[in-house]
């Protein structure tokens, strides 16, 4: 497992803050608590963060969640969403086997989630401004 240095924390964070506060503009508590006991997925290029997702372990019974999707603005339109979400995936089968896989996505994302196994699980609700839509994806899903 590695490990985060003050830059890189840093540049990941301001990512983050850039694309889901900013871009979406969404005054939400983007540092949340969660982090410490997250698993994070960088996807780098030349160094840079081009994608980026964050695993929560499961909590009082619930499954694993995959949160904070996001890939860079200067990335985008080179699949590196799926290739992003794919690792998340098989990182929350490594870590976490047997368990179904949780998320909740931005509504007009819900094509793309069910392209990789997920199900809708929930009505569409605001969050944030945004529409949403709870999904799972079934342990042992192909």
């Amino acid at each position: 497992m590695e490990t985060f240095s003050a830059v890189e924390l840093y540049a990941l964070l301001t990512l983050r803050v850039s694309v889901f506060v900013v871009e979406q503009a969404c005054a939400y508590p983007e540092l949340d608590g969660k982090d410490i006991d997250a698993l994070h997925l960088r996807l780098l290029i030349d160094g840079e963060t081009a994608a980026y997702a964050r695993l929560l372990p499961p909590e009082n019974g619930a499954a694993p969640r995959i949160g904070r999707v996001l890939v860079a603005p200067g990335h985008r339109g080179k699949g590196l969403g799926e290739t992003i979400m794919r690792e998340a995936i098989r990182a929350c089968e490594e870590h976490f086997p047997g368990a179904a896989i949780e998320l909740s996505a931005q509504s007009y994302l819900e094509r793309f989630y069910k392209a990789l196994g997920f199900t809708p699980i929930s009505a569409e609700y605001v969050e944030d401004g945004i529409p949403h839509i709870d999904m799972v994806r079934a342990a042992g899903t192909k």
